[in-house]
């Protein structure tokens, strides 16, 4: 299948980067290029684009997308968490805006064989890096049920975590589960019939948890947050796309730290703990999908922008 991807808030995150034509910009998640394209549309040849993604078909599929920029473009098969060591490799020290976009993408959705979707029976995988050994098969048979509910209810507030965990732990004695509609039967089994019946799919929000808990997408945000807000040049943006409420609320309170740093109690006259602030939230609130984006693309129902300004 070809690595498609209908790319969320794509005019909001051109706009909220404020591209300058000789800069330098990175997308953290390049996927399909969908955000990559139009970021190197509005650079001169003195500008540079760097692409990192874990997934080898991204950064296939983005190499030939991104063809008539191919001068001014770099593509590297990393994790965005170790964008610093990517941007010093490519001797560099400074940049003028980075794009995350935390989602799932289509092509990874779609693509059955890679056991993201609930929608159709294939292997538990589940990978963002297929190089790793360890898969969403090996997790849900090898987890105790006390951390499978932990994950199951913290990354996916799903009301019946402790019932979808028991069974899964249960039906693993007879036999290894090996596939999404295995566990899928295992989720609706363990919810009463008003809860699958109701309104959306009653296995998205376990899946959802297994996908952050096997790709540790929260703990390589935390850690890659801080590098990038660093690696900024004066004036230069950081724009984040989260789906999911946890994500989001880490990159708000981030900001929201990057900007007023300071731990002096609130009624000392003058701060003396000397935490200075590294920059200013742009968006007080997050930018979220419009009617038009939503009735075209309903997977850009949950995404929330939000962007960083670096200053001196």
């Amino acid at each position: 299948m070809e690595f498609n991807h209908v790319s969320v808030l794509l005019k909001e995150c051109i706009e909220g980067l404020a591209i300058k034509k000789d800069g330098i910009y990175v997308d953290g998640t390049l996927g399909g290029a969908g955000h990559a394209y139009y970021v190197c549309e509005k650079l001169s040849k003195k500008g540079q684009f760097i692409g990192i993604d874990q997934d080898e078909a991204a950064i296939q599929a983005s190499s030939k997308r991104l063809e008539p920029f191919q001068q001014r473009i770099h593509l590297v098969r990393s994790n965005y968490v170790n964008i610093k060591h990517v941007i010093r490799d490519l001797q560099l020290e400074k940049v003028d805006g980075i794009l995350l976009d935390l989602g799932v993408s289509s092509y990874q959705l779609d693509t059955k064989e890679r056991g993201f979707s609930y929608m159709a029976d294939a292997p538990l995988d589940m990978r963002m890096d297929q190089s790793r050994d360890f898969t969403a098969k090996d997790l849900v048979n090898c987890y105790p049920e006390e951390k499978l509910f932990e994950i199951i209810k913290n990354y996916g507030e799903e009301r019946y975590a402790k019932s979808i965990a028991h069974n899964i732990c249960k039906r693993r004695q007879e036999s290894e589960i090996e596939t999404t509609g295995q566990l899928v039967d295992i989720i609706r089994a363990s919810m009463p019939a008003k809860a699958k019946n109701g309104k959306g799919h009653p296995a998205k929000r376990t899946f959802q948890a297994i996908r952050i808990e096997l790709n540790q997408e929260l703990d390589v945000l935390q850690e890659a947050l801080e590098d990038m807000v660093d690696l900024l040049n004066p004036g230069g943006r950081l724009c984040i796309i989260t789906f999911h409420s946890l994500e989001d609320r880490i990159v708000k309170n981030f900001f929201r730290q990057m900007e007023n740093p300071c731990t002096c109690p609130p009624d000392f006259p003058v701060c003396i703990c000397g935490k200075k602030p590294k920059g200013k939230v742009i968006t007080r609130k997050p930018i979220l999908p419009g009617e038009e984006e939503l009735s075209i693309n309903s997977r850009s129902k949950s995404a929330k922008l939000r962007i960083f300004e670096r200053r001196e």
